[in-house]
């Protein structure tokens, strides 16, 4: 038995109650997309995707979302219990961890940090602000060239992120500044993740690769996937994860630098017929899209994500479960940048799960309870006693 656990990142649904805490008011990632696009998600849809609570109500331009008549999947709306609007909170959520205190956000690093990094690595940087990726290699990239600096740069996430053209810093050496800086942004000073941006210049501008490396601190406490690890159960990571959670609780893990490839090593990952769970994330709706505002660029990114789901769909056998969610939003519509405050889908779907409007759940947890369950490992997983054929006679 098989449970796909796939993150569309950054997929919000609406601004949670507490949106304005976050300066996030207004935001939905979904509808906003819909209203500017008409993006048809027909495979998602036809899951129940516009049945979530919430969804079908809000638009513009007369373009609302349509929900199902018969839903094929088990849909909810999720709150996050966790303070946060990050990848790592939300995905240390998503696999059962609640984080107390969320990880810390700088407008700019201090001149404490700074001057630690300095001497750390050896380098002096450009920039220390907060600013989009894209943008700031551009208006810095220039000068990075000229002077050898790397640039340093932070957002409205719980992030420390270093830029170099990898023909000025290579990219093992970019990645060894990075992982000199993870070792100091612990403590006090801890940010959920330290990112390697490498990039290149190519057709009179700077373009970012793949190369991108996440160096996240481990996990606090015990996630889901330490319990399957430690029972016995595969548990396999495709894309980011494995960088989220610093390898822990991971029997295998395949990097991808793009959804295309994902999509490729999952489907190839079902036709092999292990057992055990396949936790995916799908980064590019985020990292190429969403922090860029680019509308259509997104709603592209959703439209072919929807186009993939039949094939992983046939692919699943019978005890098989498929989950898709999302960790928080990034409106590609509004004038931030950044991640945004919002619900997030969860949709179920397999032979034994019985089509149910679950409302709003708080806590992404739920998902790692409804895993768990999946496993033989939980007895008290509201959601799979609701949903799940056997546990309903």
């Amino acid at each position: 038995m098989r449970v796909v656990l796939i993150v569309l990142d950054s997929f919000g649904i609406g601004e949670m109650p507490d949106a304005q805490k976050f300066g996030d008011v207004g935001s939905n990632t979904y509808a906003h997309i819909y209203e500017k696009t008409g993006v048809q998600l027909k495979n998602l849809a036809a899951l129940g995707l516009n049945n979530i609570e919430g969804v079908s109500t809000v638009g513009g331009n007369g373009r609302k979302p349509v929900p199902e008549e018969k839903p094929k999947a088990a849909y909810a709306r999720l709150s996050e219990k966790t303070e946060a609007k990050d990848t790592t909170a939300g995905h240390y959520e998503i696999a059962g961890l609640v984080l107390k205190e969320p990880f810390k956000v700088y407008a700019y690093f201090p001149a404490d940090v700074l001057s630690d990094l300095e001497k750390a690595t050896g380098f002096s940087f450009l920039g220390n602000e907060a600013a989009s990726g894209t943008e700031i290699i551009q208006r810095l990239g220039e000068e990075h060239r000229r002077t050898g600096k790397p640039i340093l740069y932070t957002s409205q996430d719980s992030v420390m992120q270093i830029a170099a053209d990898t023909s000025v810093i290579p990219l093992q050496k970019l990645y060894e500044i990075c992982e000199k800086a993870r070792a100091l942004m612990t403590g006090s000073r801890s940010v959920g993740r330290v990112i390697a941006r490498p990039f290149i210049y190519k057709d009179n501008k700077f373009v970012r690769t793949e190369d991108r490396k996440d160096y996240a601190l481990e996990p606090p406490g015990k996630t889901v996937l330490d319990e399957l690890y430690a029972h016995g159960v595969r548990v396999l990571a495709i894309g980011k994860i494995a960088d989220i959670f610093c390898g822990r609780g991971i029997t295998e893990s395949i990097h991808t630098g793009n959804n295309a490839e994902g999509i490729r090593a999952l489907l190839d990952c079902l036709q092999q017929k292990k057992d055990g769970l396949i936790f995916v994330n799908l980064v590019d709706t985020d990292m190429l899209y969403g922090h860029r505002n680019d509308v259509k660029g997104y709603a592209s990114a959703l439209a072919y994500f929807d186009s993939a789901l039949p094939a992983i769909m046939e692919t699943l056998d019978k005890e098989d479960i498929l989950i898709v969610t999302a960790d928080h939003g990034c409106d590609p519509t509004t004038p931030s940048t950044d991640h945004s405050r919002e619900y997030v889908p969860l949709l179920i779907f397999g032979d034994r799960v019985m089509p149910f409007d679950l409302k709003t759940i708080n806590g992404f947890d739920c998902i790692a309870d409804f895993v768990a369950a999946c496993f033989g490992l939980r007895r008290d997983a509201v959601i799979y006693d609701k949903i799940i054929k056997e546990a309903r006679k």
